[in-house]
């Protein structure tokens, strides 16, 4: 992986966690706001609380969603990167075996570099239009 993909593969984790924070943040955030309320009518120890201590305990509640989302985004999206990498380099391993090489990390990157030039070479060409004898 050369260091601009990285960069784009840093930069697309970095976005996948940063939506998932503010959704787990928002998200548990309510839940705790909604404990908060709920606390404050049933309860009259909690009632007797400041305000202060009740924010506390609503931020910490929020805190916590917003790291346990994002985090969980984050182990979900470097899982499927890794068994996308492993399925490419099983692909490169049975090719270059059949090519009769060694499937060492260079050829493997060779092998990487080379698909992906196949691949943005079959994209930018556009299909052959039939002649017609007309």
């Amino acid at each position: 992986m050369d260091r601009a993909s990285r960069k784009e593969d840093v930069e697309r984790a970095y976005n996948i966690q940063a939506r998932a924070a503010v959704y787990g943040a928002a998200r548990w955030g309510a839940v705790g706001f909604g404990l908060a309320v709920l606390g404050h009518y049933t309860w009259p120890a909690f009632r007797r609380q400041t305000l202060a201590f009740k924010g506390f305990l609503v931020s910490t509640i929020t805190i916590f969603g917003l790291v346990l989302t994002a985090e969980s985004a984050l182990l979900t999206y470097e899982a499927a990167r890794r068994q996308e990498e492993s399925v490419l380099r099983r692909q490169a391993r049975i090719d270059l075996a059949r090519q009769g090489l060694v499937a060492t990390e260079p050829a493997i990157a060779r092998w990487k570099a080379e698909q992906q030039r196949r691949q943005s070479e079959a994209s930018q060409d556009p299909p052959a239009e039939p002649l017609s004898g007309g």
